[in-house]
């Protein structure tokens, strides 16, 4: 008997971590500052989550802003003379203002003010305009910006949390991207 509920104690203690693993995150507080690819919530508070069929619905109509929100190193200044430096490609949702590093957890003020430009220019000064905020599936990125996007004041934030991930496995058209000019760091 002894030897049967140390079995069973121990298959439990193996299962804690599985099932927990499989749990959603939670939304945090404030804006995820780390481990920035990872599992995101199912929710954004006081935002619409969108399906990747949502989102082409939106595109399609024309009815948002479609914002991406992806990282991009910047060319370092320090280059040696004569180094090539070769930016990664991006293919973003055809149509997107792309607003790179935009969705860290903290901002420089510079790039908080880029942020917020950026927001302004693509709901052309609407506060009420949809924004569809995005970067690829399971990246903080994109549910920072929209949670930051709400902050700002905006009340129709749609976060599409599979990104261009999701829009590619569904076969929807994609476009070479270039992003907005950022401002000197």
């Amino acid at each position: 008997m002894r030897r049967q509920l140390a079995a069973a104690l121990v298959a439990a203690m193996l299962a804690v971590p599985a099932f927990a693993q499989q749990q959603e995150p939670f939304e945090p507080e404030g804006y995820r500052t780390d481990n920035y690819r990872a599992p995101v919530p199912a929710t954004l508070a006081r935002a619409r989550v969108l399906t990747t069929e949502e989102a082409e619905a939106i595109w399609r109509a024309r009815s948002g802003a479609f914002i991406d929100v992806l990282p991009r190193a910047p060319k370092p200044k320090n280059l040696p003379e004569g180094t090539v430096w070769r930016d990664m490609p991006r293919k973003n949702i055809p149509g997107s203002l792309w607003l790179p590093d935009t969705g860290y957890g903290a901002l420089p003020p510079a790039m908080d003010d880029y942020f917020q430009r950026g927001l302004a220019h693509a709901s052309r000064g609407d506060k009420a305009a949809l924004l569809v905020i995005y970067c690829l599936a399971d990246c903080w990125m994109s549910w920072n910006a929209a949670k930051r996007a709400l902050a700002y004041g905006y009340a129709n934030v749609a976060w599409y949390p599979d990104g261009t991930d999701g829009w590619e496995r569904a076969k929807l058209p994609t476009e070479e991207a270039q992003p907005q000019p950022r401002p000197e760091q």
